[in-house]
């Protein structure tokens, strides 16, 4: 999958004994990295450090992995990084929670450590396979921007996470033809992710929050299509 040396990883959990099962094991697959026992700190160590891949506990003192999230989203330096939460937290609302606020994925303790590196792994991977498909799509005054993940509207540029990006994009790259959410959890997410089929639904809402309600059309009962103005 190419060289792991360059790749980063943050890790912020208050449990020692998973920071350390964590660290080894990333250690061990050639990544770098980085930890932090809180919210706080994991927002502070991020804006230097600058991971491509965040693993983030929900139930946290100080600041829970939800908000840190949030924050992660907004900084420039982790706006496009992955992010997975690991939580001994099962219950659909927390689950619905992080997707909201940016998450890529969702993983319930205990951890199988390599289950974990195979699906960090497969994440990297499907993310050098895409940026080797540089191209952009200008539809009116929309322009994205895949080879250096902007969105523009009308010369002003906007910045969506990761895979709300990918989901605009996958979809004006295939306009006026209908995904049910299966398709798009399959296409933008992938096989070995799981997430919830609302998931879509919450991406699809808060694209439309950014770039407007007239680009993404839900078609009632199907899925969804990109619109050619």
């Amino acid at each position: 999958m190419g060289n792991k040396q360059n790749l980063k990883v943050l890790v912020v959990d208050d449990e020692a004994d998973i920071l350390e099962l964590l660290e080894y094991n990333l250690q061990k697959e050639g990544y770098e990295v980085k930890t932090a026992n809180d919210g706080r700190k994991g927002v502070e160590i991020a804006r230097d450090f600058q991971p491509q891949l965040v693993l983030l506990d929900i139930m946290m003192p100080n600041q829970d992995g939800v908000e840190t999230c949030r924050q992660l989203r907004d900084l420039p330096e982790t706006a496009n990084s992955f992010i997975i939460f690991l939580t001994a937290r099962s219950e659909e609302y927390s689950e619905v929670a992080a997707f909201e606020n940016g998450a890529d994925d969702y993983i319930t303790k205990p951890i199988k450590p390599r289950a974990l590196m195979s699906r960090i792994n497969a994440f990297f991977r499907r993310d050098v396979k895409k940026k080797k498909d540089n191209n952009k799509i200008s539809v009116g005054s929309l322009t994205i921007d895949r080879t250096s993940y902007t969105v523009t509207i009308d010369g002003k540029q906007i910045t969506l996470p990761k895979k709300e990006f990918e989901l605009l994009f996958f979809l004006a790259q295939n306009p006026n033809k209908v995904f049910n959410r299966d398709d798009l959890l399959q296409n933008i997410w992938g096989s070995d992710v799981y997430v919830l089929a609302r998931t879509v639904d919450v991406h699809v809402r808060k694209v439309r929050e950014k770039v407007g309600e007239g680009y993404i059309t839900t078609v009632k009962g199907v899925g969804y299509k990109f619109d050619l103005l």
